[in-house]
């Protein structure tokens, strides 16, 4: 006799009915019905921008993240049979490095926000303070996943405001003397490009970390952060080879200066020789509460996002240098174009997204009421104008 699966489930709970289901359907009527549903969905390639870009994505690196081998694979804890994707992290990692100027990168975190609040995190245990400055052109809703992750850790959060006429940080009067970081974006929110060489300079004077998130895309164009003084670099990794897919899995960028690599959250693949002299990979300084202490871990994170930083890694790779230098010229181009068609409320320059009056892109009335009737349009290489 067949135990009853249902037997631990209170009766009062039970479905007395069945479910309202419509009748089965051959395999392909079902799935011309559910293509005929998938079209009621607004297009992706409406690209509202605001962290989330609709770039090109060569189709080698769909090929490569829809191998087995990647795409089924847990946490690389035994390395002698995750040579690959060990391989895959570390290449990652490096390029990383390179794209940011820093000198370590981790294997990724969540998103581009959870990023950010590590990053913020990070500094206040450097420096031992406990206030947090960030500036009010970083996005919105990185803003307010800081505060919500402050909150209960009993930090304190600061704004510093926004110039309305530049759309830059404001910089007069700028005082970090008790705060353990400065968090800027470059670009900003807005889409416009800090002065950020004076921001790292003013930071610094007093004794706070700088930290920038970033738009890798343009980093095709402008300095790398690690140039020009950040302490940590973080940002969204989406727009390395990833698709829009209505709005994630984002991929969370994370490089530091070598003076933090103990304080880095998350897990660090490392480069080693074996007791043969060949080259291998691993797991190294993982300083998280699931394998150390955890009064001792620096995150609860306890996961990294492997398979959209291994599509990061195949894109950078496809791409190279002057490709990505190709796309964030065009982005600037077709963006600056369509700027002058509909003006900007900014004065400040622009990479691909620039504020303008009208509903033309991302309605900014309920992130900033005082922009009400003003929108934040996106551009990138593959937006018609």
């Amino acid at each position: 006799m067949t135990a009853d699966p249902f037997l631990d489930i209170p009766e009062k709970v039970r479905l007395k009915k069945s479910l309202d289901l419509p009748p089965a359907l051959p395999e392909p009527e079902l799935l011309a019905k559910i293509e005929e549903l998938s079209r009621k969905n607004s297009p992706s390639r409406k690209n509202l921008g605001a962290g989330c870009y609709d770039h090109f994505i060569p189709s080698a690196v769909k090929h490569i993240v829809g191998r087995s081998e990647f795409y089924t694979a847990y946490t690389p804890y035994q390395a002698e049979a995750s040579q690959g994707t060990l391989q895959g992290i570390y290449e990652y990692q490096s390029l990383i490095c390179a794209l940011t100027g820093m000198d370590t990168a981790n294997a990724s975190m969540y998103d581009g926000a959870t990023a950010m609040v590590e990053a913020a995190f990070l500094a206040c245990r450097a420096t031992g303070r406990k206030k947090i400055a960030v500036s009010s052109a970083v996005h919105p809703e990185y803003r307010k996943v800081l505060k919500t992750y402050s909150d209960g850790a009993d930090h304190q959060l600061i704004e510093v405001p926004y110039d309305p006429k530049t759309g830059l940080t404001k910089t007069d009067p700028l005082e970090l003397k008790d705060s353990a970081c400065f968090i800027i974006s470059q670009p900003n929110f807005f889409g416009c490009i800090e002065n950020v060489a004076s921001l790292a300079d003013q930071a610094h004077k007093d004794g706070a970390l700088f930290i920038v998130s970033v738009d890798p895309i343009s980093l095709g164009l402008l300095k790398p952060p690690g140039e020009y003084g950040a302490d940590v670099v973080v940002g969204e990794g989406q727009s390395l080879g990833n698709p829009q897919n209505f709005g994630g899995p984002g991929l969370g960028l994370f490089a530091v200066k070598n003076a933090f690599l103990r304080q880095m959250p998350g897990r660090i693949v490392g480069k080693t020789l074996d007791v043969d002299g060949k080259v291998g990979y691993t797991l190294t300084l993982q300083a998280r509460e699931q394998h150390i202490r955890r009064e001792r871990a620096f995150s609860n994170i306890c996961s990294n996002e492997a398979l959209c930083a291994l599509a990061a890694c195949a894109y950078l790779s496809l791409m190279g240098k002057n490709g990505l230098r190709k796309v964030a010229e065009l982005c600037l181009e077709r963006s600056n174009k369509l700027k002058k068609k509909l003006g900007s409320l900014f004065s400040a320059p622009t990479f691909k997204e620039f504020v303008s009056k009208g509903d033309k892109g991302l309605d900014l009335s309920g992130f900033y009421p005082e922009l009400n009737g003003f929108s934040l349009v996106c551009v990138t290489e593959l937006s018609a104008l």
